[in-house]
């Protein structure tokens, strides 16, 4: 399931990146562009905006301020079905794939007790950003254990 989510649903967009959906965060103001980005893409919109209430086939409206509940409102209204197999496989940044890399690869781009410590990394060709199993991993499967 693909997403696009509007600009004020910034933090839940990249919750929904770290749960491993492919998500874009769409910062502008037009609904006609966003619209038609949905449609191109086959992209279920979420959003907090009411005045796009009417698409509701394609159209998840979040209604909490809150993090955690709009987790628990797009999981329950989309059936989501979370696979901790595809939990960080995507960039938080910029929602590219993140591929799995050798440690020697970005060993200049990691905190030298990050490289003695850590085995797995997972690299974002586009944000040149590394990711690794830091206490993160352990927040966010409290906060799936609650889901």
């Amino acid at each position: 399931m693909k997403f696009i989510l509007t600009k004020e649903l910034g933090r839940l967009s990249r919750w929904l990146r770290i749960l491993g959906f492919d998500t874009i965060y769409y910062r502008g103001d037009t609904l006609g562009t966003l619209i038609i980005q949905a449609l191109r893409d086959n992209r279920t919109i979420i959003t907090r905006r009411k005045d796009i209430k009417h698409l509701q086939k394609c159209t998840v409206v979040v209604d909490s301020n809150k993090l955690y509940a709009q987790l628990q409102e797009v999981k329950d209204k989309l059936s989501l079905k979370i696979d901790k197999e595809k939990m960080f496989t995507r960039c938080t940044l910029c929602n590219r794939e993140l591929k799995e890399v050798e440690k020697e690869k970005v060993k200049k781009l990691i905190p030298e007790y990050v490289y003695q410590h850590q085995k797995l990394f997972r690299y974002c060709s586009a944000c040149n950003k590394v990711y690794w199993a830091g206490s993160h991993w352990g927040n966010v499967s409290e906060v799936i254990a609650k889901l």
